[in-house]
C-alpha cells in the first residue's frame, strides 16, 4: 500500500533571529497570515517556518505529513531512501514523531512528519 503525504510547511533557513521574525512578519503580510513566535523558529501561519539560525538544507526544509509515519518510513526505505535518525522525535509513549531524509533535494532538506 502506498501512504499519502501533504505539505505542511516551507522551512526557509535565515541568518538570525531578526532576519527570521523580519521574514515571517513579511510572509505574513504578503498572504493575510498570522505570525506566531517558537523556539527556534518564527511562523508565517502554518504555511512558513522561518528558521532563526540555518537548520539542514542549503535552503531549508520542505516539510511534509502522512497519517501513518512508520508506514511511510517503511515505504521510503524500500525506495531506497535513507534517514537521518539524529534527527528523529518521539512521542511520550515511543512512537516516531517526525525524522529527515538524508541528503538534499532541490537544496532543501526533507522532513516527514506524524499528522
Amino acid at each position: 500500500m502506498k501512504n499519502t503525504f501533504a505539505l505542511a510547511h516551507l522551512g526557509i533557513n535565515t541568518p538570525n533571529p531578526g532576519e527570521a521574525e523580519k521574514l515571517a512578519n513579511l510572509l505574513s503580510l504578503l498572504f493575510n497570515l498570522t505570525p506566531r513566535h517558537g523556539q527556534k523558529s518564527e511562523f508565517a501561519g502554518d504555511y512558513f517556518e522561518c528558521m532563526k539560525a540555518p537548520f539542514l538544507g542549503t535552503n531549508g526544509h520542505v516539510a511534509m505529513s502522512t497519517p501513518d509515519l512508520e508506514s511511510a518510513v517503511e515505504e521510503l526505505k524500500g525506495k531506497g531512501f535513507a534517514f537521518n535518525m539524529d534527527t528523529a522525535a518521539y512521542t511520550e509513549d515511543g512512537k516516531l514523531k517526525n525524522v529527515y531524509l538524508e541528503g538534499e533535494f532541490g537544496g532543501f532538506a526533507i522532513h516527514i512528519m506524524q499528522k
